[in-house]
């Protein structure tokens, strides 16, 4: 009995032996499973969360600027942003840039005035780490007094209206000295000769209560052609023309229904001899320049 008992222990104990191998090898399937799931989940959940923080960085990546009408001379500035500013400013048109205070700062807000007339606000912004962001718009407001300019050939009139007695204007050309204009009154009208050339025209204009307006012009000042018609005695009309400029075209008008056209490009001068046929010869001659001035003459001959 002892004999068979010993015999099935050992053929157990030889089960085993024999099922150990297969049993580890199924354990470290299961593992190795258990360890690629939970890594394709820390995949999964580490790139979602980059994603997040990818879209929170790029939502949020740059300083906002926002602009507020308080009433209608005034607006505030308001900058704000997740990161620290390193530089706030702003100006109008193409004035000097004007910083706002933003050391340490996470937001900064500032009320400032809209100059009267159309002007131009532009904002800058920009962080520790360089990211910039930039505001732009123009704003009109009607002030007290108003300023309006209009070319007349070789002059400009300068047309000034106030809400209250204009006391005076000044106006210089370029950087030359001003010019004083004393007015008294809610309206004037000055007409200023254009020098020759490309030049800006500042005006200043003040009342009785010492609110001024300033408005610049850019203004090209040109000089017409030189015209001289002349005859050579009853054979022709003699033309003369000149421009240091340049002359562009010349026309000649007989008894208001003949024209004819002379191509002038190129030249600074002319002299051209135009027949002067039987009967009354009535003729209106107009000369053009590269800026389109003209100069006209008109004379009459008999043959």
């Amino acid at each position: 009995m002892n004999q068979i008992l010993s015999v099935e222990n050992t053929k157990k104990e030889k089960q085993k032996r024999n099922r150990g191998p297969a049993d580890i090898e199924s354990i470290l399937k299961f593992f190795s499973i258990a360890l690629i799931v939970f890594g394709i989940f820390m995949v999964g959940s580490g790139s979602y969360s980059m994603y997040k923080d990818s879209q929170e960085e790029t939502a949020s990546n740059k300083p906002t600027i926002s602009v507020a009408t308080l009433t209608e001379g005034q607006v505030t500035l308001t900058i704000e942003h997740s990161r620290t500013l390193s530089k706030v400013t702003y100006k109008w048109n193409d004035e000097e840039e004007i910083p706002i205070d933003c050391n340490g700062k996470r937001k900064v807000e500032q009320t400032i005035e809209i100059p009267t007339g159309t002007n131009t606000l532009s904002v800058y912004a920009e962080d520790v780490n360089g990211r910039i962001s930039t505001y732009q718009k123009s704003y009109t407001i009607q002030g007290d007094i108003s300023i309006e300019f209009s070319v007349d050939g070789n002059n400009i009139k300068i047309t000034t209206e106030g809400k209250e007695e204009l006391a005076y204007l000044t106006y210089r050309w370029d950087e030359e000295e001003e010019t004083r204009v004393d007015i008294n009154d809610v309206r004037n009208e000055t007409t200023v000769e254009i020098p020759k050339g490309q030049h800006t025209l500042t005006v200043i204009a003040v009342d009785i209560n010492n609110k001024t307006q300033t408005e610049e012009q850019e203004v090209k000042g040109v000089t017409k052609p030189n015209l001289e018609v002349t005859t050579d005695g009853s054979s022709n009309f003699v033309i003369k023309a000149s421009d240091e400029e340049g002359l562009t075209r010349l026309e000649l008008i007989r008894n208001e229904t003949e024209k004819y056209f002379l191509n002038l490009e190129g030249r600074t001068e002319l002299e051209y001899n135009f027949p002067i046929i039987e009967g009354e010869n009535k003729l209106e001659v107009i000369v053009y320049n590269e800026s389109d001035v003209t100069q006209t003459v008109k004379v009459k001959a008999t043959k």
